[in-house]
């Protein structure tokens, strides 16, 4: 969500100053109008990859989203997929409603029943995502990535998963919410939400989605944190499930001394 332009705090968003003299790439590259893919990012980033390369610096791709991170490493091909527009407006429609949502909801299961595992009733993008990649190619999300694995690896990459106590991480969650709407989370939104007419994928990020709400006065300025604070600790959680499928990955426990981490990720290296 860092890629889209004045989506500041929402995502918190690496400040000058914490980035201080390291360059940081796909920041503010597109506004919240425009629609991104797992495919543009995937392409976006080799090529920053290849550039940081080509300088004989080592590139550390950050984040935590497991679909952009598989597709990147293990060369998953979602932009040969052919999708249709006009199916995917009719999914939105139809997620629309607490009916609707749960119908195509039920859909994914069938289709792909693996992938829907660590997918909520209410993630609408990912739900809708399942859908897409089985009627653009015929095969659901887990049999393309099965197929992808198959294939040579572009990088040598090692993926490190920085992990913590349960209650803690949950409590930092809390926190970091209530910050963000002290810092301006709202006005933030609502900015962003009255000039421009048309969204993509920004407004269904984490956090946005639930101020939209209030904005509507659909929900109540309680409601609304309370809301922020249960997806974010449900993401977290189904976060942590998606990565633990993957044995390759090297854990690191943030409340271990600093030096402990660092030597475990310098021996994988």
């Amino acid at each position: 969500m860092q890629i889209y332009k004045e989506m500041d705090i929402g995502t918190a968003k690496v400040t000058k100053e914490e980035a201080g003299e390291i360059k940081h790439y796909l920041i503010d590259i597109i506004t919240p109008e425009e629609r991104y893919t797992v495919a543009n990012f995937k392409k976006d980033c080799e090529n920053a990859i290849e550039e940081i390369l080509a300088k004989g610096k080592m590139p550390i791709v950050v984040g935590g989203t497991g679909l952009y991170i598989n597709s990147l490493i293990y060369g998953i091909d979602y932009q040969e997929m052919e999708f249709d527009e006009e199916y995917r407006e009719s999914l939105m429609k139809k997620s629309e409603t607490e009916e609707g949502l749960k119908e195509i909801y039920e859909e994914a299961k069938k289709i792909d029943p693996e992938a829907m595992k660590i997918i909520s009733k209410n993630d609408k993008k990912r739900i809708i995502r399942i859908l897409e990649i089985f009627k653009a190619t015929g095969k659901n999300k887990t049999e393309q990535e099965l197929l992808s694995k198959q294939k040579e690896l572009k990088y040598d990459f090692r993926v490190f998963v920085v992990n913590m106590n349960r209650d803690r991480l949950y409590e930092r969650i809390n926190k970091r919410v209530d910050l963000m709407i002290e810092k301006g989370l709202i006005e933030e939104v609502e900015k962003i939400y009255k000039k421009y007419k048309k969204f993509q994928t920004a407004m269904q990020g984490l956090g946005y989605k639930e101020v939209v709400e209030y904005l509507k006065k659909e929900i109540t300025k309680e409601e609304m944190i309370e809301k922020i604070k249960k997806e974010s600790r449900h993401y977290a959680k189904r976060q942590l499930t998606w990565f633990r499928k993957d044995k390759s990955f090297t854990w690191l426990d943030s409340e271990e001394n600093m030096q402990k981490n660092i030597d475990i990720i310098l021996n994988n290296l």
